[in-house]
């Protein structure tokens, strides 16, 4: 632990554990809009990938939406291809893609069919998540793999397999949807396999904007308060728990003043009213009626 201490980086020592510093997140630079920029986002079926795809088909942008939901869930509506439809709809050109970030060869192909649509990829979003908010006795084995390939090892293999086209995008982002690194044992007890999985996601996001330092800008952007997705709705409780979120397009929003910012802003975690800065978030609130106080923090702040 002095080892680590002595060592210049971002976290600092609180009382029992190690988290990020509260630094003061430097300005954003505009850096034009998303106008013909090509996005790869996984998870883009629904929630809040396929919000941040809405706002970019908005600017006009080319998008690549991959997902593995080709055929209706029974209780998650949307497939890549009503996602797509969506997309276009918006603005934007769409590319759905069949893939399961589980496996390099199905994202590998999805990079390359992107490259030959587009002509290459700017801006990478790593949204696919698998969530599991059980503790260790109740957490089988093949839940705790399904959440470490696609949360961790998914943002890696996307990241790896993109970077080689971002590096010759002009302004090229990696954005992470994942939360601070804070090891504060009271977000591992309850679900220590979700956590180590989500968490593998911010590592991701910590080591690359090291490596491509001025080159590619990769940052993470987690919400405040939980977001009435679907998912969210379906897991934690249904449509009561739902009216005390805010709708995914105020993390879409501040998605997107992150990725027209210039690439200088890098290795930051991101919380999304915080980048959306004084404005009226009352918006964004499934019921408008309850007060910021009442609404449902989420995991991880």
């Amino acid at each position: 632990m002095r080892a680590f201490a002595s060592t210049k980086n971002p976290f600092v020592h609180q009382g029992s554990h190690w988290a990020l510093t509260q630094v003061v997140q430097p300005r954003l630079q505009p850096a034009g809009s998303l106008q013909g920029k090509t996005i790869l986002i996984t998870g883009a079926s629904r929630g809040i990938g396929l919000a941040i795809a809405k706002r970019a088909a908005q600017d006009h942008a080319n998008i690549a939406l991959l997902a593995k939901t080709t055929e209706p869930h029974p209780k998650l509506p949307g497939t890549i291809y009503t996602a797509a439809k969506e997309v276009e709809e918006a603005g934007g050109r769409a590319l759905p893609l069949v893939c399961d970030v589980r496996s390099e060869e199905q994202v590998a192909r999805a990079v390359e069919q992107t490259v030959q649509r587009f002509g290459g990829i700017d801006v990478l979003v790593n949204n696919a998540s698998a969530l599991g908010m059980t503790g260790t006795l109740d957490t089988d084995i093949k839940r705790y793999d399904l959440m470490q390939q696609v949360n961790t090892r998914g943002t890696f293999v996307s990241s790896k397999l993109c970077i080689p086209h971002l590096l010759r995008a002009a302004n090229p982002h990696i954005l992470c949807l994942s939360p601070p690194l804070n090891l504060n044992p009271h977000w591992f007890g309850p679900h220590l396999a979700y956590t180590i999985a989500k968490y593998g996601m911010s590592m991701c996001v910590l080591g690359l904007s090291q490596e491509f330092q001025g080159r590619i800008a990769v940052n993470a952007l987690w919400p405040r308060t939980a977001i009435a997705t679907s998912a969210v709705e379906f897991a934690l409780g249904g449509a009561e728990v739902s009216k005390r979120c805010r709708r995914p397009e105020i993390v879409s929003d501040a998605a997107y003043k992150i990725l027209t910012s210039a690439k200088e802003a890098t290795g930051n975690f991101f919380i999304d009213d915080e980048v959306l800065g004084a404005m009226d978030l009352a918006k964004y609130s499934v019921d408008p009626k309850v007060p910021v106080e009442g609404l449902m923090p989420d995991f991880f702040l």
